[in-house]
Parts: structure tokens; sequence; C-alpha cells
């Protein structure tokens, strides 16, 4: 076909319509879902960054049901959401052992 010609579009069928309605509305279900879990992770972080250790403590149960949730919803591997628990529980637990006059 020469550059330049008009192509005529292809005609979707029903089918395909539907699939791209369905990738679109699991594609917003699955951001808020991800975006949920990193919210709850970003905000333990923040606590330890501040130091505020009894902030972190209070926040780490939410956090970790968050990252169980995001499990069950599929948007995390169990693996990646085991590595994110257990370097959160480390961060938490190398605050409490630091000394408190030492700076963070």
């Amino acid at each position: 076909m020469p550059a330049g010609t008009p192509v005529k579009p292809k005609k979707k069928k029903k089918s395909v319509l539907k699939n791209i309605r369905k990738t679109a509305r699991r594609t917003r279900i699955n951001r808020a879902n991800l975006r949920r879990v990193r919210t709850a992770i970003k905000r333990v972080r923040l606590a330890l960054a501040q130091g505020n250790l009894a902030q972190a403590r209070q926040l780490l149960p939410a956090a970790y049901s968050a990252i169980d949730r995001g499990i069950q919803k599929g948007v995390l591997h169990e693996n990646t959401a085991n590595r994110y628990k257990s370097r959160l529980a480390a961060a938490v637990l190398s605050l409490e052992k630091r000394p408190a006059h030492q700076p963070i």
C-alpha cells in the first residue's frame, strides 16, 4: 500500500469493546489497591524517619493489613509483600534498639 493512502478503520466487535471496558475498570481498581498499600508503607516510613517510634508501632498493623489485602487482591506477589513487611519490622526494631540520645 503506498504511503499516504487512507486506511479504512476496522470496526471493533462487541467483545473487543467489552474487553476494553473491563480492562479500564480493572486498571482503576488495581491502581487504587496498590496506592492504598504504598500509602500505608509510606506512613510507617515517615514516622520512622521522624523518629516517632510510638506512631510507627501504631501504624505498623495497619500497614501489614494493607499489604496482606494487596496479596488477596492480586496487586502484590506474596514474596514481595513479605519482603515489605520484613523490612518495615526490621526498621521499627532498629529504631527501638537505638539509644535515645543518638540522632537518626
